[in-house]
Formats: C-alpha cells, sequence, structure tokens
C-alpha cells in the first residue's frame, strides 16, 4: 500500500485560510473597505441593543486632571450630570434613550463627563481610537458602549450620527478638529437638524481663537457665528442647549 501524498503544504497555505479567520488578508490593503464597514456595523449594534436614540457629544482635553486648578474637569462632571439626569438618558431602553453623553472615552474631559453620567446612574459611550500611545477606556463610561476604533473617520462619523447637541470643553488639536468638523457639517447643511453646540469657558475660548476675524475677512457669513454659542457654567451650559433647541422628549 503507498503512503497519501504530501498535502501538508496545502493546508499550511495562507490561501487554505478562511478567510474570516486569515488576519493577514483582513488587514490587508484590499480589505480596507470590509474593515470600515465592521467598524461601523459593531458600534451601531451595541447602540441599538441599548436604545439610544441620540447624544450629548462632549469634546476635550484629555490632560484636564481633577485638581488642577483650571475648574474644566469638575464642570464637565457637573454638566454631564445635570444633562443625564434631565436630558431623558435614564429612560428605559426599551422606549429609547436619548440625550446619551457620549465621549472619546479617554481621560481628561472625557472621563469627567463619563463620571458625571456614572453619577446620575445613566448609561454613556465612549468612542476610543488606537494611538500610537494607547488610549486606554476610563473607568465610568458604560463596559457595553465603550467602543475602539482604528479609524478616525469611521470614529467621526458615530459621533455626528446621533449628536443632538455638542458641548466643547477646552482642548487641543483633537478638540480643534473634532469641534470644526461638527461645525462645517453644520454651517453646509450636512446635519440638517438643528445641533444646539456650546463652547465651554468664554474667555478661555475668546482668548484662543478670534471667531469675528473669519467674519472680518470674509471667510466665513456673519450668520455663521450664531451656530454656536458659549457659557461658563455647567447650568448655563444646559440652559444654552435648551435655548437652541434641544429636546428633552420626543414630543
Amino acid at each position: 500500500m503507498t503512503d497519501a501524498p504530501d498535502n501538508r503544504a496545502q493546508l499550511a497555505s495562507p490561501s487554505y485560510r478562511l478567510p474570516v479567520l486569515d488576519q493577514e488578508f483582513l488587514l490587508g490593503d484590499s480589505m480596507r473597505g470590509l474593515r470600515f464597514q465592521i467598524e461601523y456595523q459593531k458600534a451601531e449594534e451595541a447602540l441599538r441593543r441599548w436604545g439610544v436614540e441620540s447624544t450629548v457629544v462632549v469634546f476635550g482635553s484629555a490632560r484636564v486632571r481633577p485638581d488642577d486648578g483650571s475648574g474644566w474637569y469638575e464642570a464637565a462632571r457637573r454638566f454631564a450630570r445635570l444633562c443625564s439626569d434631565e436630558g431623558g438618558a435614564r429612560i428605559n431602553h426599551v422606549h429609547g434613550r436619548i440625550n446619551v453623553i457620549a465621549t472619546g472615552g479617554g481621560p481628561g474631559i472625557m472621563e469627567a463627563a463619563n463620571r458625571g453620567a456614572h453619577d446620575a446612574g445613566a448609561p454613556s459611550v465612549g468612542y476610543n481610537i488606537t494611538l500610537p500611545l494607547e488610549q486606554e477606556p476610563n473607568a465610568y463610561s458604560t463596559p457595553d458602549l465603550t467602543f475602539r476604533f482604528h479609524y478616525f473617520a469611521m470614529r467621526k462619523m458615530h459621533f455626528a450620527m446621533r449628536a443632538a447637541a455638542l458641548v466643547v470643553f477646552p482642548g487641543g488639536f483633537g478638540t480643534l478638529d473634532e469641534m470644526f468638523e461638527l461645525l462645517t457639517l453644520r454651517q453646509t447643511g450636512k446635519i440638517e437638524t438643528p445641533l444646539p453646540i456650546v463652547l465651554y469657558d468664554k474667555a478661555f475660548w475668546t482668548r484662543t481663537i478670534n471667531f469675528q476675524s473669519f467674519v472680518d475677512a470674509g471667510l466665513i457669513a456673519p450668520r455663521d457665528l450664531n451656530l454656536f454659542a458659549f457659557a461658563s457654567t455647567p447650568e448655563e451650559t444646559w440652559q444654552q442647549l435648551l435655548a437652541q433647541g434641544l429636546k428633552t422628549s420626543r414630543e
């Protein structure tokens, strides 16, 4: 009886692997579109399971600390608790949750906002991103709603898709990038529904960016300055969102 031909080379070949189990294939350039779709779908299904209909997005620096003297950390925490208490995030998920706090999931202002929602007994979302210096999720976002993205673009898409309002605390390049992204979507009508936007700590923002200079140079229309407002306390921030049309019920 002759031995069967040796097919170990065929069994070991990467081409023989099931595609869904072939990491080298899945991480290849040709699968970029599929990876993009998977990043969208995984978060989307979890958000639907929790009945998250809309979010209040909070941006701000990862470098802010509770005891740094700025007061921004505690302000973000107080605002997120107020929003979670009064906005509808604690509604039973069977009927849908609205105005759920959503952050970038990391430390600093992000941690403070997730923590405020946690204080209120409400869920909150953490949209983390893989960075060269690995970002770890803070301990306060709801575990089932704590995501990690590779693509900034897909992360931004999820931020925008359910955003009912945006609150921007002081931050660096990342905060500015995210803020101007959503301002541009509002300015260009890509977000058709009203999106209240509040910049927290007017003194910081007016010192840092001369928004009026864009108008003076003819680079934006005067009405574009009405796309956002300023506030300097958590309570004023909440009232500004309500004044700009934030809904706390489905009516």
